[in-house]
């Protein structure tokens, strides 16, 4: 019986399971394990030996085991040498520390294993040409440059909130990339702020970003009831400034979904108003027809408004003002497919 060595193990152990929230039995587990790795080290070990450890008084047992052909424990007797308790000691130290650290970074691996797609709110800690490093408090989280917002500065210290988009598990625990330029992030955010939208009642059905500049997104309402335009918006502006906000200032344009194409491009390029549609499903290709005065507005500054309207309806969108873009029937072209007049 090694009992003192052993209650002092006993009571390491069950104080590292309480402020490293691993459990006592996967400690004692790796504990029995160091101490066999111990034993087999050790002068006259028998060849097939186990290792137990009393969870309760902390005694420390070594049995010899024969085994049969097909390794079933067929006698078991108390082969514990007298000194093992000092020899056990010093040996397992090493081996025991490497398994809690093992513990640990399992724990945090499983924390966030599974949650590509979740936002995280973290402190900026250092950034240089290759990424921005966050700290999420147990684990660090990567902002690599490709996921830069270009022109935006993060601060050593200051609060980033931030889109998972893959966590890997390494010998030094869980690697968690995150990513500022992901449309999921849009989205996510705005679950945070439109109680509407984590409820299910809204639902963001399409999202298009230019990172830094404007984005767009699509809502739909499963209830006739809430706006959904207006419950993202908020009073005032309120919701989508908080977006905005922490957007850094990137524009967020909310428009209604709609399962007709005619009326989703329409609602796509707001705010500029369009005047008629002309779908060539073959190709994939919208001519939209705006006003002249509307045509700048349309288009967007270097083309961005028809660039994320054509993102978030999976359109071609060609647009031309109705000055230049005879009626089809003067032109000798067939009446356009859903074509739609304001």
């Amino acid at each position: 019986m090694i009992k003192e060595t052993s209650i002092d193990f006993l009571d390491a152990l069950q104080q590292i399971a309480k402020d490293k929230g691993i459990s006592v039995d996967t400690l004692l587990d790796a504990l029995a394990n160091a101490l066999l790795a111990a034993y087999k080290r050790m002068p006259d070990a028998e060849d097939f030996a186990t290792v137990t450890v009393d969870p309760d008084t902390g005694e420390i047992r070594v049995y010899g085991q024969e085994l049969d052909d097909d390794d079933n424990v067929i006698r078991e007797w108390d082969v514990t040498p007298k000194d093992f308790g000092r020899i056990a000691a010093q040996t397992a130290k090493q081996v025991m520390t490497q398994r809690i650290r093992e513990a640990e970074r399992d724990l945090k691996y499983e924390e966030y294993a599974g949650r590509e797609g979740d936002i995280v709110t973290g402190i900026i800690q250092q950034t240089d040409s290759r990424y921005t490093l966050l700290d999420l408090g147990k684990v660090e989280a990567l902002l690599p440059q490709a996921e830069h917002v270009p022109y935006e500065k993060y601060d050593h210290g200051s609060r980033l909130k931030a889109y998972i988009v893959e966590v890997r598990k390494t010998s030094k625990g869980p690697q968690i990339v995150v990513s500022r330029t992901h449309p999921g992030l849009i989205k996510r955010l705005f679950e945070l702020e439109v109680p509407e939208i984590s409820s299910g009642v809204v639902e963001i059905k399409a999202a298009a970003r230019e990172p830094g500049h404007r984005t767009k997104i699509a809502v739909w309402s499963n209830d006739p009831n809430v706006d959904p335009v207006g419950a993202c918006v908020g009073a005032r502006g309120a919701r989508v400034r908080m977006v905005t906000n922490e957007l850094r200032g990137e524009r967020v344009d909310v428009v209604p979904f709609s399962d007709d194409p005619v009326e989703l491009i329409q609602n796509a390029l707001a705010p500029a108003r369009v005047r008629e549609v002309r779908l060539d499903e073959e190709t994939g290709t919208a001519t939209v027809i705006v006003s002249d005065f509307q045509l700048s507005l349309a288009i967007g500054k270097e083309g961005q408004n028809a660039r994320l309207a054509a993102r978030l309806t999976g359109w071609r969108i060609d647009i031309k003002s109705d000055t230049a873009s005879p009626p089809p029937e003067t032109a000798g072209a067939p009446e356009p497919v859903g074509a739609r007049k304001e």
